[in-house]
């Protein structure tokens, strides 16, 4: 099973502070131990919402771009893990390692074939992991 482990914006992400290089090492090794035990599929930080960007659906294709920065501190992504753990329980546990003195991380299920149901026909499942196939190709992963 998969799960995104996703690290909620602060008011010092926001700003773009950069982390201290014991910060970063902390993270290193961190990250290190999730590879070693075969569990990280991906991980990165992001930047601040000032230099993204939303777009607004309203209808099919009627959009509205917005440029940041948000102001909802809260509801912003300041970085992620994807983890290919056994349970949402070992999920919650290599959350509970991250080396952060502060902050918050939500762990999400990432949706699989078999939560669609029949609306995944068997064309549609051709179709995905065709796509999956090119982009290992395109980006090696």
């Amino acid at each position: 099973m998969k799960y995104m482990v996703i690290v909620k914006a602060d008011q010092e992400s926001e700003a773009g502070a950069v982390p201290s290089e014991q910060e970063l090492a902390e993270m290193t090794r961190y990250n290190e131990e999730l590879v070693a035990a075969g569990v990280m599929v991906d991980g990165n930080g992001l930047l601040e919402s000032r230099l993204g960007a939303r777009v607004k659906f309203s209808g099919r294709g009627s959009t509205t771009v917005v440029d940041g920065p948000f102001t909802e501190t809260k509801e912003l992504v300041a970085g992620y893990w994807i983890l290919d753990v056994a349970s949402r329980e070992e999920a919650i546990e290599w959350a509970r390692r991250i080396p952060f003195e502060s902050g918050e991380v939500e762990i999400r299920k990432v949706a699989e074939e078999a939560d669609f149901g029949e609306n995944l026909t068997p064309e549609l499942r051709e179709a995905e992991q065709r796509m999956r196939e090119q982009i290992t190709q395109q980006h090696g992963g």
